[in-house]
C-alpha cells in the first residue's frame, strides 16, 4: 500500500513543542506529537535546549517516515530568539529571552535602539527585544561574538539545519526585535550602528522553498531525497495567514498560548502606544499589523487549577466579589509599563474559592485583560473576532469575551495551537480551500452583569 504524501510541521513554542503531519493533498491532520520545551541552566547563561529539540525532531520524523511519504518540512517558532553562527557551528549558546541578564547593559542599549515611531517595537523587559540580546552577547562575550559569521532567526536556524541554506525572513525579523522598520521594509539603524548588516543572510519570502533536505539527513531519517524544506514563520503570524488569504480584513485574530497575541487586521497603526506594549508585527506578506499582547498562558498557569470550571463556578466568583488584578507575569503586556508595573493581587475573599472556582477566576481574568487589549488596538472599523490556540477550548473565557463584545461575532478555532494551518498555508504550493472557524460563541446565561463586573475591575486596576 502506497504511503500518504504529507507535510511535517515542527512547532516550537516557549512552553511546548509539537510535530504535526498534514496530508499534502488537502491539509487534514494525520498525526500529532507533543513534548514539553525546557530551558537549560548551564554555563555561561540559561539557554535553549537546541540539541534536545533536534534529537526529538529526528526521532519523531524517522518513525513517521515509515508510515508517510514526507514531501515537505516546515517550521514555526516563538519570537525573540536568534542563533549566532560561526561557520557551521553555533558560536554562542542560544539565549533564553526570559533571563534578566540583559539589565547589565540596558543603559548603553537604550541609547542605541531605534525610535519607536520608526521601529514600532516597544522597549520590553528581559530579552524580549531581540536586538537587546544580541547587544548583550556582543558586549559580554566580544571574543566569541567576533567569530559570528551569520545571525539566523529562530525558524531559519531550523530550516538551515534541515537544508543547509541560510536566509532571513520578515515575520521573525519584524517581531518586536528593534532590528526592522516595518513601514519602510528595511533594517533599522541599530543593525547599522552595531555593524551587523553583513551578518543577516538575504531575505527570502515566507513559505518559499529553501531547497531539498540535506542528503545525509534524508538518508538518516528515511525521507525522499527531493523532500523540500520550507522557509519558516513566526508562530503568532502563522495564525494570521488563513484570514489574510481568505480576505477577512477587517477582523481581529487572538492567538493564544504562552502569549496571547491580539492582531487587529485592517486597523490603523496610529492606535499603537509604546507604554502599553503595543507593536506592529510583520505578516507573511511583509505588511505591518497593529498588535498588542500579554503573557496570558503563563498567567493562566499561575491562577488556574487542574479542576475544570463551569458557569456556576463563575457565578460564585462574581457573587463573592472576587477579582484578580494584573499582573501575574513580569513580561510584556499593557500592565507591565513603568507607570503601572506591580505584582498581581486579589480583591475579595479568595480563600473561600474552591479549585473549580479558582479556575473560573482565571478564565474571567484572562478574558478581562484580553478585552482591555481589544479596546486599545482595534480601530473604528471592527470585524469578527477569531480565537486561536489553547484558549479556544475555554468555554468560560469565550463566553465572557462574547458578552463584552456584543457588536462583534466571536468564533473559536478547533486547531489546538492556532499555528499549524497557517504555517502550512504559508507554503506557496499549498492551494487548499480555507475553512475558517465556524463555532460562534454565545453569551453567558448568568444573572450577573459581566459588563458591570468588568467596569468594577477597571476601576480597581486604575490608569496604566
Amino acid at each position: 500500500m502506497s504511503k500518504i504524501p504529507a507535510i511535517a510541521l515542527l512547532d516550537i513554542g516557549k512552553t511546548n513543542l509539537k510535530i504535526c503531519l498534514l496530508a499534502l493533498e488537502d491539509g487534514r491532520q494525520l498525526a500529532v506529537f507533543k513534548r514539553a520545551n525546557q530551558v537549560l541552566d548551564l554555563p555561561p547563561y540559561p539557554q535553549l535546549d537546541i540539541e534536545g529539540i533536534w534529537q526529538w525532531f529526528k526521532q519523531t520524523i524517522k518513525a513517521q517516515a515509515q508510515s508517510y511519504s514526507i514531501q515537505k518540512l516546515a517550521c514555526t517558532t516563538h519570537g525573540a530568539t536568534a542563533v549566532c553562527m560561526g561557520g557551521e557551528s553555533i558560536a554562542l549558546p542560544v539565549l533564553d529571552y526570559e533571563s534578566e541578564l540583559y539589565s547589565s547593559t540596558e543603559q548603553s542599549y537604550n541609547q542605541l535602539r531605534p525610535a519607536y515611531a520608526k521601529s514600532l517595537s516597544p522597549a520590553l523587559g528581559a530579552g524580549l527585544n531581540l536586538g537587546r540580546q544580541l547587544h548583550w552577547q556582543a558586549r559580554q562575550y566580544p571574543e566569541d561574538f567576533a567569530k559570528v559569521e551569520h545571525i539566523l532567526l529562530y525558524p531559519q536556524y531550523w530550516g538551515w539545519r534541515m537544508s543547509g541554506v541560510m536566509v532571513s525572513e520578515v515575520t521573525s525579523l519584524g517581531c518586536h526585535t528593534d532590528l526592522w522598520y516595518p513601514q519602510t521594509h528595511e533594517f533599522s539603524s541599530l543593525v547599522d550602528n552595531m555593524g551587523w548588516s553583513s551578518l543577516f543572510p538575504p531575505l527570502l519570502e515566507t513559505g518559499a522553498v529553501l531547497g531539498p533536505v540535506l542528503p545525509t539527513l534524508a538518508e538518516e531519517l528515511g525521507l525522499p531525497l527531493d523532500c523540500q524544506v520550507i522557509n519558516g514563520i513566526h508562530d503568532s503570524n502563522a495564525s494570521l495567514v488563513p484570514y489574510l488569504k481568505a480576505n477577512k480584513v477587517p477582523c481581529t485574530v487572538i492567538s493564544t498560548g504562552t502569549w496571547v497575541v491580539i492582531a487587529a487586521l485592517g486597523a490603523p497603526l496610529d492606535t499603537l502606544q509604546e507604554q502599553c506594549d503595543m507593536l506592529a508585527n510583520v505578516n507573511a506578506f511583509g505588511e505591518a499589523v497593529p498588535c498588542i499582547r500579554f503573557m496570558g498562558g503563563r498567567e493562566w498557569q499561575h491562577l488556574a487549577t487542574a479542576t475544570a470550571a463551569v458557569e456556576a463556578d463563575l457565578q460564585t466568583v462574581m457573587t463573592l466579589g472576587v477579582q484578580a488584578l494584573p499582573t501575574f507575569s513580569q513580561q510584556g503586556g499593557p500592565f507591565n509599563g513603568p507607570s503601572h508595573k506591580h505584582p498581581g493581587k486579589f480583591i475579595g475573599p479568595i480563600d473561600q474559592l474552591n479549585d473549580a472556582q479558582r479556575t473560573a477566576l482565571a478564565s474571567l481574568y484572562c478574558a478581562f485583560v484580553t478585552h482591555y487589549c481589544l479596546d486599545l488596538v482595534q480601530g473604528t472599523e471592527r470585524g469578527d473576532i477569531y480565537i486561536e490556540g489553547s484558549f479556544a477550548a475555554n468555554a468560560l473565557y469565550l463566553s465572557v469575551l462574547a458578552q463584552l463584545n456584543p457588536q462583534q461575532a466571536l468564533f473559536a478555532s478547533e486547531d489546538s495551537t492556532g499555528t499549524t494551518l497557517g504555517t502550512a498555508l504559508s507554503i506557496s504550493q499549498c492551494k487548499w480551500s480555507i475553512a475558517l472557524p465556524q463555532q460562534r460563541r454565545s453569551v453567558l446565561n448568568t444573572r450577573l452583569d459581566v459588563g458591570e463586573y468588568y467596569r468594577q475591575w477597571l476601576l480597581l486596576v486604575g490608569p496604566t
